[in-house]
């Protein structure tokens, strides 16, 4: 009996139909921390870590989500799946939105969906065994007897790369891409509909980062799985992505996909994260952009459009006026006033 035989798909999720219906669907999304100050804890402010986030992801299509640290990219993930509770907006899986639903109403849409940690070694439990880490899902879930479970663990390994015998060795036994592969494992054991990967590969090895990139783009050929892949590595987005968006202080500021983003991009801080990247040609000379000064603070954001404090081309109307996401090529959105086709 095979993996996706014995892992029947979640219960309760509209059906697509020739993928017309996304298997995400994110809308106006927004997660604010409430500041809490004196002895009564009254709130003084809100942090706004997630302030309006809009997209979708197809099915078997992946979405790369780039920018800086601190702009909210793993708030977006983690409040995706709910392990954070958004202040607004919705989150739909397959045309049903699940912003609301209780606990146990959630139930059924969390084998929808996975999540791969930033960190390999402190997301397992270093008193489990790799087999029974992997396995937990599985008994959660209430899913085959415990001999059927094990044979599902032991395909698992096998598929992402690791041997039947190093079931039984606990999480420090492994090196760091194992430990990530025991991860892509237990993400996988629910046979999900959409991963989420919270910089999946930035704590390995380059060489062990393609390993693992090229394990995951196999995996989403066979099993058409969807893709959201925070990152900020525009290199490794541009390997394994369809689409990017591209994410400062809380917002989408560009969306496209990842021809047009790296050959036309179209908002200012899209450029100056291109221009960093790494050539591996030393003949080849690039314009390095340098942006003045810090990520202002998400607790007060500047007026007007959020990146005019460090934009080369800001002008008075930046700093009064709140730029919108416009089409600016077909298929190409961006939040800038100056933006042109």
């Amino acid at each position: 009996m095979s993996i996706e035989e014995q892992v029947p798909a979640s219960h309760g999720a509209t059906q697509s139909v020739s993928g017309q219906t996304p298997v995400l669907e994110v809308k106006n999304l927004k997660k604010h921390f409430p500041i809490h100050k004196g002895l009564f804890q009254r709130v003084v402010g809100q942090v706004y870590a997630v302030d309006g986030v809009s997209f979708s992801i197809g099915q078997g299509e992946t979405l790369g989500l780039v920018g800086e640290s601190g702009c909210g990219k793993s708030t977006v993930g983690r409040t995706l799946l709910r392990l954070i509770e958004p202040t607004s907006g919705s989150i739909e899986i397959e045309g049903k939105d699940i912003t609301k639903l209780s606990y146990h109403e959630l139930r059924p849409y969390r084998r929808e969906m996975q999540i791969i940690f930033q960190d390999p070694f402190s997301s397992l439990d270093p008193r489990m065994t790799a087999g029974s880490i992997v396995s937990e899902p599985l008994s959660v879930h209430n899913i085959g007897t415990a001999k059927e479970r094990t044979e599902i663990v032991a395909e698992l390994f096998e598929r992402v790369g690791l041997r039947r015998a190093q079931m039984d060795n606990f999480p420090h036994q492994f090196s760091g891409g194992q430990r990530q592969r025991i991860g892509i494992a237990r993400a996988l054991a629910l046979n999900p509909r959409l991963i989420i990967g919270d910089e999946p590969v930035s704590a390995l090895d380059v060489s062990i980062q393609a390993q693992v990139i090229n394990l995951l783009i196999d995996l989403q050929a066979e099993r058409k799985l969807s893709y959201l892949f925070i990152s900020h590595n525009l290199a490794v987005v541009e390997h394994i992505s369809h689409k990017i968006a591209v994410m400062y202080l809380g917002r989408i500021v560009e969306f496209a996909d990842k021809r047009t983003i790296f050959t036309n991009p179209k908002h200012p801080y899209t450029e100056a994260l291109l221009s960093a990247v790494p050539v591996p040609d030393p003949t080849l000379k690039r314009n390095k952009i340098v942006l003045q000064g810090d990520v202002p603070s998400p607790v007060k954001p500047p007026p007007g459009c959020h990146f005019h404090t460090r934009c080369p081309y800001a002008e008075e109307r930046c700093r009064v006026e709140e730029p919108k996401l416009r089409e600016i090529t077909p298929g190409q959105i961006a939040a800038c006033h100056f933006a042109k086709p």
